[in-house]
């Protein structure tokens, strides 16, 4: 009994060594791993073991489709539900067949997330039997075609969105849902193509950059814009679901509906479905459709991390070129959200949506400013050696972040910027979040003071351990003019967790 007790008393004396007197162990250590614990994590797990499918395949399907957000099951414009979305429309029925598949039902596998992920799994297992395929043989690469039929597209539509799937499994997923974390590590995969690998892109007449994927010729007006009707404006939508359940949708001849344009939010690819010269039925009012050119964007209204940066310079970029090619003004009484159309009935763009500097990318021939600095902009950040660096997080921006114990210290990452003159800007910040990063990290940010001679601190605290890859907007400040130092990330708070220093973007307003 003395031997156990000394025996014991050793292996926690070593454990309280190796644990508290080396400090804490860095991100990657603490994060190595799928993270699939609490209660969709498991529903994940019994859903991929139940129908032979890779649980992180699954994920990867999930975060593509729905970024993990049943949305309380309000169905998507497509009428598709949970996480999975599962669709239930007069075109596509991939509801009624999960139901099918799993003897559950189809009101359970709207509601009930559980439910819905086991759906999701067996349809993508059905997919790949009718391949031929033997499931419990197959490895992760081997998946790509029944993948490519979950998305219900074809050609080079469906290609795009399975290679947008694995994409996601080769950067990994970390995304929190209600508290949950839900992780994927990410896994060096080439999918294999089958017959989908000798397709080419169909490139856009109208926009250079866009895929063509013609919609249904039931769901817009043929004409010849701007002989016909003259291009006076461009709206700004939100697709209220995913970017390939959004050209599913305006391929649907019951939809009656359709948009010019539609913008992927993980990396900004666009499709165009309608030639710029016909008209599409996206506004809600026949005479803004007649004069309008129609924008879609991958995401839902109440939810930002939709809105990437990708994404609003693509948009950007493209509502540019049209503005300049039909000599549409590049203010907002010409460039409009959907939800200031007369008579509109919709919410979109929503108040995620931010117009100051998505209008500032859009009129930067013009002489507006924006810049952005992150950890490994050449001489542009500096932080003392105390700052690890990671690049663990597929939220992180760019190559990597760094991070830090809170420390009561002097010993912050320093941001500089070039102020081109003296005026209102203002600061987002970007960093990955983890339920093991800080829930009040102090950002430190030099405005000018009321003389406009000198400069002031002022102190912004982020919670990072949510609103991760994105831009977080932090408010608006009046900055001096000149190139110095106006942003620092301290490690000194009473909040627990590493402190994350990413990167930050400044826009003039």
């Amino acid at each position: 009994m003395r031997k156990g007790r000394g025996l014991s008393f050793f292996v926690l004396l070593l454990f309280l060594l190796t644990v508290v007197g080396t400090g804490w162990a860095a991100p990657e250590e603490f994060e190595r791993g799928h993270r699939l614990d609490g209660p969709m994590g498991q529903a994940f797990r019994k859903a991929a073991d139940a129908y032979g499918v890779p649980v992180e395949l699954l994920v990867a399907l999930a975060y593509a489709e729905t970024r993990l957000d049943d949305h309380d099951g309000v169905p998507s414009v497509a009428g598709g539900y949970g996480v999975m979305h599962l669709v239930s429309n007069p075109q596509v029925t991939t509801l009624d067949l999960a139901a099918k598949l799993t003897g559950l039902d189809p009101a359970r596998l709207r509601t009930d997330t559980a439910a819905n992920i086991l759906g999701g799994a067996a349809l993508l297992a059905h997919y790949a039997a009718e391949q031929g395929a033997d499931v419990k043989s197959l490895k992760l690469g081997d998946w790509f075609e029944a993948v490519a039929r979950y998305s219900q597209l074809e050609g080079v539509a469906a290609r795009d969105y399975a290679l947008q799937v694995y994409e996601f499994l080769n950067r990994g997923i970390d995304a929190v849902v209600d508290g949950e974390e839900i992780r994927i590590e990410p896994q060096a995969v080439t999918p294999d193509l089958g017959r989908f690998a000798g397709l080419i892109t169909v490139q856009s007449q109208d926009y250079g950059p866009a895929a063509w994927v013609p919609a249904h010729s039931s769901n817009y007006t043929a004409s010849n814009r701007p002989s016909s009707y003259p291009i006076r404006y461009i709206v700004i939508h939100v697709t209220q679901g995913s970017y390939s359940g959004t050209i599913s949708w305006f391929q649907n001849p019951s939809s009656n509906v359709s948009a010019h344009y539609v913008i992927r939010s993980s990396d900004g690819a666009i499709t165009q479905m309608v030639r710029e010269k016909d008209i599409a039925w996206h506004a809600g009012n026949w005479t803004y459709n007649t004069q309008s050119i129609g924008i879609e964007h991958e995401g839902w209204v109440s939810s930002c991390t939709w809105f990437t940066d990708a994404m609003y310079r693509a948009s950007a970029a493209l509502t540019r070129n049209i503005a300049q090619k039909y000599g549409i003004p590049m203010t907002r009484s010409y460039i409009i959200g959907h939800n200031e159309v007369p008579g509109a009935t919709h919410t979109d763009p929503g108040s995620c949506w931010d117009w100051n500097y998505y209008m500032s990318l859009v009129t930067q021939s013009s002489g507006s400013w924006s810049a952005i600095v992150d950890n490994t902009t050449s001489g542009r950040f500096r932080a003392s050696s105390n700052w690890g660096t990671s690049s663990w997080s597929s939220q992180r921006y760019g190559s990597n972040y760094r991070f830090a114990e809170p420390k009561a210290v002097s010993d912050a990452a320093y941001y500089k910027f070039n102020i081109p003159s003296t005026g209102n800007y203002d600061i987002y910040m970007w960093y990955p979040a983890n339920s093991g990063y800080n829930d009040r990290t102090p950002v430190v940010i030099w405005q000018a003071n009321s003389a406009g001679t000198g400069t002031t601190p002022v102190t912004v605290y982020v919670n990072q351990r949510q609103n991760g890859g994105r831009w977080v907007h932090l408010g608006t400040f009046r900055l001096l003019a000149g190139d110095r130092e106006i942003i620092a990330v301290s490690r000194w708070t009473s909040g627990t967790g590493y402190v994350i220093a990413d990167a930050f973007r400044v826009v003039r307003r």
